[in-house]
């Protein structure tokens, strides 16, 4: 345990004072340390700590009166003073294994580390009820996204933001090609995994489980895909014999879905060879065709062969709001005015694949955000700007106008079709 607390103040760390994402650092570490049971129990605790990162600093900055020395001492405080507040592990074991694990990057750092934590212990009821007045603490979220969530949703925010602190539910997606989802509920059953029917093709189970323990999975039966994402496919309404882009397409979710309800001819473009890659691993699992290529989807010039397509599903770079409690480093990642230069990029993609789709055609935009300078803003912005657009924001169950927001079985997405008259 000593090694994962050590690996997950390493990722902490990494998010925190480095400002590079979790997934990246996990994967590093994959790459760096061959132990996985350490590692499950370092991204255990690294997602834990960065969900309550809001109160934990604020804990923090009350137990201290100086800066710390050295800065990396912040993983490792955070992951101890997170433990405390848990209670699964005895006080005085987290203590000595903080105190060490602090010792081991600076001798000195002993004495501070063992008094930063007994005092929390002792002052834990007084510091809950600070936190509570303070907007960042008591919701764990940052002040500027609060602040935003509650102009966009003033009924819903809070709903919202106590759904983005639970852990992420794990749901998947049955390939109707080659199973159904009563097989497939049937054969978790007699596996002893306890799930349910959360959508058309959609099982969510009661705990998430490694993917190898999953019956079916590596046969490519089932694939791993948030309830709400996997509206994107049937929403294209991509149907045999039509010619598809999918413009953003890696890790491949959602172009694995696409092609398990139609024969299509599908081109899946990402800019990053390594993520691509995972496309044609995920496709090769589920038994599945499609054409790759690394490429920018907003430069056409440098891909497209010339031939229009029927349709076009465009994922669209974003905050990933939406997404925040599957992956809670984002919100600390994030700035306001980041949202300025996602929309320039969002605005960029739009207008340079549009001119690639047949008249009659549809392109669905997608994000996992939130925020409407995201989502209804540019799509409203898109159609003013093309006589030839017309701007369809669906109805979904739990959704309104496009916009699903995150709740017990789903993620936080957006949908808008814009039909090519």
């Amino acid at each position: 345990m000593t090694d994962a607390r050590a690996l997950a103040a390493r990722l902490i760390n990494h998010v925190l004072l480095e400002h590079r994402s979790l997934s990246q650092a996990l994967a590093e570490s994959r790459a760096e340390d061959g132990d996985a049971p350490a590692r499950a129990s370092a991204a255990n605790l690294a997602y834990g700590v960065l969900r309550r990162a809001g109160s934990l600093r604020y804990y923090l900055s009350r137990l201290t009166d100086r800066p710390l020395r050295p800065p990396e001492l912040l993983g490792t405080l955070l992951t101890g003073l997170h433990e405390l507040e848990l209670g699964e592990t005895p006080a005085y074991a987290v203590v000595h294994a903080t105190v060490e694990l602090a010792a081991r990057r600076q001798p000195a750092a002993r004495g501070f580390a063992n008094a930063v934590l007994r005092n929390f212990q002792r002052r834990r009821e007084e510091l809950a009820a600070e936190a509570e007045r303070v907007p960042e603490a008591r919701w764990n979220f940052p002040a500027w996204w609060l602040r935003r969530l509650r102009q966009e949703y003033p009924e819903a925010w809070e709903s919202i933001v106590r759904a983005q602190n639970t852990p992420p539910c794990m749901s998947l997606r049955v390939n109707r090609r080659r199973a159904s989802p009563e097989e497939r509920l049937a054969a978790l059953d007699a596996a002893g995994i306890a799930a349910r029917r959360t959508g058309p093709w959609a099982l969510t189970l009661e705990r998430p489980l490694p993917v190898a323990e999953l019956p079916g999975f590596a046969a490519g039966l089932l694939s791993v895909q948030d309830v709400g994402a996997q509206w994107a496919a049937p929403l294209l309404d991509a149907r045999d014999g039509l010619r598809v882009l999918d413009a953003c397409a890696a890790p491949g979710g959602k172009t694995g879905h696409l092609l398990e309800l139609a024969d299509l001819d599908l081109l899946a473009l990402d800019n990053d060879a390594t993520r691509l890659r995972r496309v044609r691993e995920n496709l090769d699992r589920l038994g599945l065709a499609a054409s790759l290529q690394v490429a920018d989807a907003g430069e056409p010039a440098a891909w497209w062969d010339g031939r229009p397509f029927d349709r076009i599903l465009l994922d669209a770079p974003c905050t990933a709001s939406g997404v925040a409690r599957r992956h809670p480093d984002g919100k600390w990642l994030k700035r306001a005015e980041d949202m300025q230069q996602l929309a320039q990029e969002q605005a960029r993609l739009l207008e340079a694949l549009w001119p690639l789709l047949k008249p009659g055609g549809t392109m669905l935009y997608a994000t996992c955000s939130l925020f409407r300078a995201e989502n209804q803003e540019p799509m409203t912005a898109f159609a003013a700007r093309h006589a030839d657009a017309r701007l369809d924001l669906p109805e979904l169950p739990g959704a309104r106008a496009g916009q699903l927001l995150p709740g017990p079985d789903t993620d936080g997405f957006f949908y808008a079709r814009l039909h090519k008259t």
